[in-house]
């Protein structure tokens, strides 16, 4: 997001935000935000207009706080609630590497997917165990600055540790002193949720640098991290490129700012159809520190250079490990 990127910064930073199994995430997200907004000004009209005045009051005060590392509620991040959706899938955390905390890091985490579980249950919660894993370290998350200006709504995103999208929010968790901090990257964001199906690999990744000139200006070292099974949730409406189909949801996109798949899975008390997502295992492998020297202004070539290197843990990555997720050995990562 200085990350000079050539778009938007949610493009390159979108992330989630708590949610449950059921709806793809951007539409949990739009949809909590408007029932947020509704109650905000609602309570103005009924005898409960103070809540909003002292609400409104709180909120000017507080509004520098997401761009500052955000404010977790560990009884929030620990809720039995994320438990039982680890347990509904489950969700594995795998740990290769040892990461030093006295470092800062930049994850970079693949697949998307259509909820994007394996990434909200790993660094949002406590459920998977994140911090036995890796202790001495803080995982946050980045998501759509827009979100963070929602009344009540950006309190529950600041619980669970994510922090808005753009350069200073970045810049602040990764210049902490004394390292600790892990800034967590949905690489892929909206619109790679729009190609997430089972038995996919197809990652949107080969023009995506911010994340890597970010990483550089800090100094701070890549992490690559797959999340085998993160798109076998659900099935979606077949949808090519050049399709109209396609066509509507890269505009509703452009418009909205969320990506809109055509999903479906398996109901309540049946399995051939529904909206819930499949109880589909999901391995989240977390990689090896890639090594990164700080630049302040590093040139387009290097950061092409460490754009391929990262590329090629990634593939690493999937290569060495596919196989124990019943991966077929023929199948191979794909980026666009």
């Amino acid at each position: 997001t200085s990350l000079l990127l050539s778009s938007p910064p949610h493009k390159f930073f979108h992330c989630l935000t708590p949610a449950k199994p059921g709806l793809p995430i951007d539409c949990l997200v739009f949809i909590s935000a408007q029932c947020c907004i509704v109650l905000f000004i609602g309570l103005f009209f009924t005898r409960f207009w103070l809540v909003s005045v002292l609400y409104a009051t709180w909120w000017l005060l507080d509004w520098d706080t997401p761009s500052k590392g955000g404010r977790r509620i560990h009884c929030i991040r620990n809720s039995v609630i994320w438990k039982h959706m680890r347990n509904y899938f489950p969700v594995t955390l795998v740990k290769t590497a040892e990461l030093d905390p006295s470092k800062n890091y930049v994850v970079g985490f693949h697949p998307h997917g259509v909820l994007v579980a394996g990434a909200f249950l790993h660094f949002c919660t406590e459920a998977t165990g994140f911090s036995q894993l890796f202790p001495g370290l803080t995982p946050h998350m980045m998501m759509l600055t827009l979100w963070f200006r929602v009344p009540f709504f950006r309190d529950y995103l600041l619980s669970g540790g994510l922090v808005p999208s753009d350069k200073d929010s970045a810049s602040y968790v990764l210049r902490r002193w004394g390292g600790g901090n892990v800034l967590a990257i949905a690489v892929g964001g909206a619109q790679e949720a729009l190609d997430a199906r089972p038995g996919a690999f197809t990652l949107l990744l080969k023009n995506r640098k911010g994340f890597i000139r970010l990483a550089m200006e800090h100094g701070a070292p890549l992490v690559p991290v797959f999340s085998f099974g993160e798109n076998e949730l659900f099935d979606q409406v077949n949808n090519p490129e050049g399709s109209w189909l396609r066509r509507t949801q890269h505009r509703l996109q452009q418009i909205m700012g969320i990506s809109l798949p055509l999903f479906h899975a398996r109901g309540m008390f049946q399995y051939s159809f529904g909206l819930l997502p499949y109880r589909r295992p999901i391995f989240t492998v977390v990689g090896k520190p890639i090594k990164v020297e700080k630049k302040h202004n590093p040139s387009q070539e290097e950061v092409d250079r460490l754009h391929q290197t990262y590329i090629e843990e990634l593939c690493k990555l999937f290569e060495e490990h596919k196989t124990k997720y019943n991966v077929p050995e023929d199948r191979h990562l794909e980026f666009i």
